[in-house]
């Protein structure tokens, strides 16, 4: 029986031999920190055309896609109530300076007179064209109101550009609450994200850039061109734009994959994320040490990526098991690699 005992305890001896673990070896290199988003592309130039006044759209000279001048119409509002009130203030305007007209004629009369008419009768007449001169200056204004508001009835392009969106349709009720189409100048593009708040520190105006289109395997380089001073409370997210070194042809709204350039080091030691470890002895790895699994405190940058830069703790040729996942702090290993 002790015999069988004795046997039993060698052969589980032999099974519990030292566990195979995956290993790296810890070497210098360079390294570079990256912050992958994801982009939109916009215009760096693109405006909403709005009209100014209320009424129904009578003309819509654009489709979706067209190229635009400066000063080219776009679309007219029916403009007939409006017609009908300058025609009226330039009615009154014609009237009032008649009336001025008379006026200025009988004080030349009056003085033409000299001394042969009452003072009264003169200063009432120099009062008249006075009163009249008023009124041709308020109904000059009242016509010059009415036809600003008539040339509002006109909606002309601020700029060249393309009709990118058309929002609009004849016979409509347009207003000031309401875009008809949005022109965009598409020779200047950008490309358009949000930052988690995280990392909102880490971003920086001029950090190199690397973006890919959607549905194009090709890099484009590029740079931070804006980042916001402003975190969005309701998302957490800070709005940065990536200008293109090389201009680019592209629709908007376009999906970008973009990966900033946070920081780049000659020489690091990382780790991957796998190997690292929280408990009760802290942040650390498990490193091979003379057959046995060491814990090793560690000091990393923490970072939304695979591996992650070790800035304390870590030295070149540690031997560092890649996932400690079931391996106890002591426990007797033997590396993957010869």
């Amino acid at each position: 029986m002790g015999l069988l005992l004795a046997a039993l305890a060698y052969s589980q001896l032999w099974m519990a031999g030292p566990s195979v673990v995956a290993v790296e070896i810890a070497r210098m290199a360079p390294v570079t920190r990256l912050l992958a988003v994801n982009g939109r592309i916009a215009a760096v130039n693109s405006v909403d055309i709005r009209p100014v006044v209320t009424g129904s759209l009578s003309v819509l000279s654009v489709a979706e896609g067209d190229l635009v001048t400066a000063d080219q119409i776009l679309a007219q509002i029916d403009a007939a109530a409006q017609s009908a009130i300058v025609r009226q203030a330039m009615a009154g305007l014609d009237a009032a300076l008649v009336t001025q007209q008379q006026a200025t004629e009988n004080y030349d009369r009056a003085l033409s007179l000299g001394p042969n008419i009452a003072r009264t009768v003169l200063e009432t007449d120099a009062h008249v064209v006075q009163t009249a001169a008023q009124e041709v200056a308020r109904q000059t204004a009242t016509l010059g109101q009415a036809q600003v508001v008539l040339g509002n009835h006109t909606l002309r392009a601020p700029r060249a550009g393309t009709v990118v969106a058309l929002d609009a349709e004849l016979g409509q009720l347009a207003g000031p609450t309401i875009s008809l189409l949005t022109l965009a100048d598409l020779s200047d593009l950008v490309v358009e994200a949000d930052v988690d708040e995280a990392y909102a520190t880490q971003v920086a105006l001029g950090q190199p850039a690397v973006l890919q289109l959607a549905g194009d395997t090709r890099n484009r380089d590029g740079h931070v061109s804006f980042v916001s001073d402003l975190v969005d409370v309701s998302t957490g997210g800070l709005a940065v734009k990536i200008a293109f070194e090389t201009p680019v042809m592209a629709p908007i709204g376009l999906t970008v994959a973009t990966n900033i350039i946070v920081e780049s080091r000659d020489a690091a030691v990382t780790v991957p994320r796998t190997a690292l470890q929280t408990g009760v002895e802290g942040t650390g790895i498990l490193v091979v040490r003379k057959g046995t699994a060491v814990f090793q405190p560690l000091t990393v940058v923490e970072w939304p990526a695979a591996r992650l830069i070790a800035t304390d703790g870590l030295a070149e040729g540690d031997t560092v098991i890649i996932d400690p996942t079931d391996i106890e702090i002591g426990q007797a290993v033997v590396s993957d690699q010869p």
